[in-house]
């Protein structure tokens, strides 16, 4: 099982989840992070940091966020790793309450 992070993160990247990460498994794109699935080990401690309820279990995504788990396997592939906090996109807090921004996602 993996955790993925979901569309809620698009434009707001706040990044406190990367510290608590034990095994290093963020990828930093411009703006937005993801979660290596195959080197998450579903330790569940990035879930709780995350203050816009990005970051979801696998086998609790909903049917419109499924697309996820494979957006963050591919975009893992070829971001970054980072395991320091980044810090967050212009307007985070704005962008934070904003739903359906996948068009937004920069790959």
């Amino acid at each position: 099982m993996t955790f993925v992070v979901t569309e809620s993160c698009i434009n707001c990247r706040h990044g406190d989840c990367i510290e608590v990460c034990p095994v290093d498994c963020f990828y930093l794109g411009e703006n937005f992070l993801v979660i290596h699935p195959d080197e998450c080990i579903d330790c569940a401690l990035c879930e709780p940091e995350c203050p816009v309820d990005a970051i979801v279990c696998e086998d609790e995504l909903s049917e419109d966020q499924k697309v996820f788990l494979e957006i963050n396997e591919r975009l893992s592939q070829s971001w970054p790793n980072v395991n320091e906090k980044c810090e967050p996109c212009p307007d985070a807090d704005h962008w934070g309450t904003i739903k359906e921004k996948r068009h937004l996602l920069k790959e």
